[in-house]
């Protein structure tokens, strides 16, 4: 059974971090002593499988023409590209980065080579027999469990075309080495992805028939159902609060209860339960061009991608709700608003968690605007940030090697007051991460003038303890930011109170203008790890000192066209 996953207040006593590192560095090292020893393999194969009973449908869209380039020996994976010629092997030399090593082992590009009807299922067979050959046993890095988790599923899904072309003693390697490798996978206690794990094991299962299927997938379902506790929250949405983390779960699970319902077999209730919540949640983060939203370390995804799961979403287009998992939506005509209205996850769901407190991403006629920046500190999000301080920190060292990367000290208490009018939504919102060290609550009004396609807002910075210093009249420097997205260009004007923002391919744009006493255009990165794109960002600095507080204001707002003498638009 995997861990609970630990409370913020538990992963907060004194030493616990250490303990939890040392406890996983021990288990770890058992876990892989026995998985790579004769007896633990030779028993994780028992019972053996005798074939494969069914193909679990992967709903994800597949890439024709990606599957065609591995077929030409050329793959292309984590932004890197590594070509080995037709028939070659990927597997005898380095990878271009650890990143695409990761990805190959994982066997994604099986989803591709079956949209070559032709010859792609005997080249993933070929490949995954050079595989075999020098990893099939055991290693290091080809058995983690992130990456032994999505190469499981992924040979689930293609096992069955697979075999196909193999031959009778082939199909039967690879139908064992399936069974093993889903075993390993379910022996793996972290609890931040059990529930993914789970379900690859449980597909596994589905997909492999006689008593060995039968069996792995009777337990990888027990693990699925409580791990689903954990992860889907009651509101629906994901642990890590991240949507495309709800996406690709749902994934998933659409993948199992298809692979079940080929058996003839009913999901359980937990399964189809946190199906309908993935939905909801995908629903909700779905923007008004088709991605998600990013907040919290997301990855916006491509409109087809995301459309493929909600494709089985028999809800469908269905009105999402204000405010869900904790970030609040504001819809308007043209404009659309997502604030990040909670505090991030702690613990093993947050390895991707981002302190950056009522931050937001704003589309404008349904093209990516403002949004947060490539990085976890306060200062890549569109939010205030205070002298240069950081808002939490990110867990490094012995503990971080052992743990992940998780997120420590930003789960700062936050409040949302949402009002609604005929014409008009706004936000009353509130953090208390700035008043240990600054004794200022950040307050945040947003109001959406829906008739007027207008945006206004107020960053207040209030004083909520005694003043600091010796005699409270040092000033501290703060700053509102505005990552914009990638494309959009930014002219400022002369007075510096107002910078045209134009995305790539209109002609009019978006007016932003403010009263700050500094204006600052400043460069910044947008956009996944393996595609990051430069970009710039609106920065209004200000002053505040320790006795008194801070407002700056800015409107965001279509910019007028230019009409000539005779009253045409220029």
């Amino acid at each position: 059974m995997a861990d609970p996953a630990p409370s913020a207040a538990t992963v907060n006593l004194p030493g616990a971090v250490l303990a939890r590192a040392m406890a996983t560095t021990v288990r770890g090292a058992l876990r892989a002593d026995w998985q790579g020893s004769a007896l633990g393999r030779w028993l994780a194969v028992r019972p053996r499988p005798t074939g494969f009973a069914t193909g679990p449908r992967d709903f994800r869209p597949p890439n024709p023409q990606a599957g065609r380039a591995v077929l030409a020996g050329v793959f292309v994976a984590a932004g890197a590209t590594l070509a080995v010629g037709p028939g070659g092997d990927p597997w005898d030399r380095p990878s271009p980065s650890r990143g695409f090593a990761a990805a190959l082992h994982q066997f994604a590009f099986l989803r591709d080579l079956a949209a070559v009807e032709a010859h792609g299922a005997a080249e993933g067979l070929r490949l995954y027999l050079e595989w075999r050959r020098l990893f099939g046993a055991w290693s290091a890095f080809a058995w983690r469990p992130e990456v032994l988790e999505r190469r499981v599923f992924n040979l689930a899904c293609a096992g069955q075309a697979l075999a196909a072309p193999a031959s009778d003693a082939e199909a039967e390697l690879l139908a064992a080495d399936l069974a093993r490798q889903a075993r390993a996978l379910l022996a793996d206690p972290e609890p931040g992805r059990a529930a993914e794990r789970a379900a690859a094991a449980a597909v596994a299962g589905a997909a492999l028939s006689g008593r060995a299927g039968e069996r792995l997938l009777a337990r990888a379902l027990r693990r699925l159902e409580r791990a689903l506790v954990r992860t889907v929250r009651p509101d629906g949405g994901h642990a890590s609060r991240r949507a495309d983390a709800a996406l690709e779960l749902l994934f998933d699970l659409q993948t199992l209860t298809d692979a079940l319902s080929q058996r003839g077999l009913a999901a359980p209730e937990g399964v189809l339960r946190a199906v309908d919540r993935l939905a909801a949640a995908v629903r909700f983060a779905t923007l008004a061009d088709g991605g998600l939203m990013t907040l919290q370390g997301g990855a916006a995804l491509s409109a087809p991608y995301v459309a493929a799961a909600r494709a089985q979403d028999e809800l469908g287009d269905r009105p999402v709700t204000a405010a869900f998992d904790g970030y609040q939506r504001l819809d308007g005509r043209r404009l659309q608003l997502v604030v990040d209205a909670a505090p991030p996850t702690p613990g093993p769901f947050g390895l991707a968690a981002r302190g950056q407190p009522l931050g937001m991403e704003v589309l404008a006629n349904g093209r990516r605007l403002i949004v947060a920046a490539a990085g976890r500190g306060v200062a890549c999000g569109s939010t205030v940030t205070m002298a240069n301080a950081p808002f939490g920190r990110v867990l490094q060292g012995f503990a971080g090697r052992r743990l992940g990367p998780e997120l420590r000290g930003a789960q700062a208490a936050v409040s949302v007051e949402r009002h609604e009018a005929p014409g008009a939504l706004w936000l009353e919102l509130a953090h208390e991460g700035w008043m240990r060290r600054f004794g200022v609550r950040h307050q945040r009004r947003l109001y959406l003038d829906v008739a007027a396609d207008e945006l206004r807002g107020e960053d207040r910075l209030t004083p909520t303890a005694r003043a600091q210093g010796p005699d409270g009249r040092h000033f501290i420097p703060f700053a509102v930011r505005f990552h914009l997205a990638p494309g959009v260009s930014a002219l400022v004007s002369q007075d510096r109170r107002s910078v045209l923002l134009r995305p790539e391919g209109e002609t009019l744009g978006w007016v932003f203008r403010n009263d700050a006493l500094e204006v600052a255009m400043e460069p910044s990165v947008a956009g996944p790890p393996e595609a990051l794109r430069p970009t710039q960002q609106i920065v209004l600095r200000g002053h505040r000192r320790a006795d008194s507080g801070a407002r700056v204001r800015w409107k965001l707002a279509p910019a007028a066209p230019r009409v000539d003498a005779a009253g045409r638009e220029a």
